[in-house]
């Protein structure tokens, strides 16, 4: 096989003249931190996901903190959530001085199973704080199973939706659903500021202790300080907070990726049709969960163990050989030093994270990846994986393996 000598990155943003030229327009403004173009890009975000509230921050862990301290949670609490998901999710509840408690995910998923949170909500240990769902990859947690426990029990649901915009389901935009939604808008994301994030929430109450505490517990925003015809300098310290807030430039860059998100679901979408179609019929791949409402953020493709006679790690050094990026998604954190130490966790404790962690591999999903690039990426994946299907290979007797013709050999 002649691997290509030009690198497939395993994401890449889409950044045209729009963007640019939004950014130039700030640089020349003679204002760059938060203000107008924010203000607009919160309004927009609004209206596209039909929410009353949107606050821009500067990051999608800020917003998750963000919403956790708005609702209280604080020393001692439990917050319910999934060991399978960046560490962003749960290094926010320590933030506050919370705990949280892990959830193992669904049998033929990644995301949390809702049997199991009920089992969890049933088990006496005391009313959690908060329920963090997380919409790994772009899946959709089943959110009306998880929001009947909520309203069951009590219990409020902050959505994870950094993988999620922009979705719509028949009950409203994945990160609308629950109490608080929170996006991302990092440099891989289905759109990007750069870094970056939203916050949304029906919540008037909450909305407005968010705006006060993403910007150091100031009762101003600062645009209204240099705005209006009361001196800058007068505002009070109400809380103590944080320095949360999105700048201009981020913004004005936000608003642009905005305009190109149903464009770009719709590439991410083409994309992941193809890869089904190829895959499918693979005994050693098992597909990602497919649904109708699907942002493709991530495409997790699983191995079979059994099926191949090479580990995920080697086919992923294998791809890499052959110029194709990947990444995968995620060592759970129960397997985490930190997590494992500070919970007395161990891998049984979560026996399907920890199974599907060791099964998969992402491969590149983002618009702008060329159809050469996608049937590359195809190909190779199954030249790698045919050579290496158990049951292609036949051992002669001198101990010889041998591969059936058509069987793509990779060396």
């Amino acid at each position: 096989m002649n691997y290509k000598t030009d690198f497939i990155p395993f994401a890449l943003p889409k950044i045209g003249e729009e963007e640019e030229a939004a950014a130039l327009r700030v640089l020349r403004s003679g204002w760059l931190t938060t203000g107008k173009e924010t203000q607009a890009f919160e309004r927009e975000f609004a209206a596209y996901v039909n929410a009353p509230h949107a606050a821009a921050v500067n990051s999608a862990t800020a917003g998750l903190h963000l919403a956790l301290e708005a609702l209280g949670v604080g020393p001692g609490d439990r917050v319910l959530t999934t060991p399978y998901t960046f560490t962003a999710t749960a290094e926010v509840i320590r933030y506050l001085g919370a705990h949280p408690v892990f959830v193992d995910i669904e049998p033929d998923g990644f995301n949390i199973d809702p049997e199991l949170l009920e089992r969890e909500l049933e088990s006496g240990n005391g009313k959690p704080a908060a329920i963090v769902p997380v919409h790994i990859g772009g899946q959709p947690c089943r959110m009306d199973r998880i929001l009947e426990l909520s309203r069951s029990y009590g219990v409020p649901v902050v959505e994870d939706a950094a993988h999620a915009f922009p979705v719509r389901t028949p009950d409203g935009y994945l990160g609308t659903l629950g109490e608080i939604g929170v996006y991302s808008f990092y440099a891989t994301k289905t759109i990007t500021t750069g870094e970056g994030g939203m916050l949304v929430t029906g919540n008037d109450e909450i909305a407005r202790r968010v705006r006060i505490m993403r910007l150091h517990g100031i009762d101003r925003e600062i645009w209204d300080r240099y705005t209006s015809k009361k001196p800058a300098w007068q505002y009070e310290v109400v809380e103590a907070g944080f320095k949360y807030n999105m700048t201009d430039l981020a913004a004005a860059i936000g608003r642009e990726q905005l305009r190109k998100a149903e464009a770009f679901l719709e590439e991410r979408r083409r994309i992941a049709a193809q890869y089904r179609a190829a895959f499918e019929d693979r005994e050693y791949l098992v597909l990602p969960p497919d649904t109708e409402h699907h942002a493709w953020h991530l495409f997790i493709l699983r191995l079979v163990p059994e099926k191949l006679s090479i580990g995920r790690d080697e086919f992923i050094e294998k791809l890499s050989e052959a110029g194709i990026g990947t990444s995968v998604h995620y060592i759970p954190l129960h397997l985490m030093p930190y997590y494992a130490r500070t919970y007395d966790l161990s891998p049984g404790d979560f026996p399907r994270s920890t199974a599907r962690f060791a099964e998969v591999m992402s491969l590149p999903i983002y618009p702008g990846l060329t159809q050469e690039r996608i049937l590359y990426i195809i190909r190779t994946v199954l030249q790698i994986g045919d050579h290496y299907y158990r049951s292609a290979v036949h051992v002669d007797k001198r101990g010889h393996s041998r591969h059936p013709e058509g069987s793509g050999q990779v060396h």
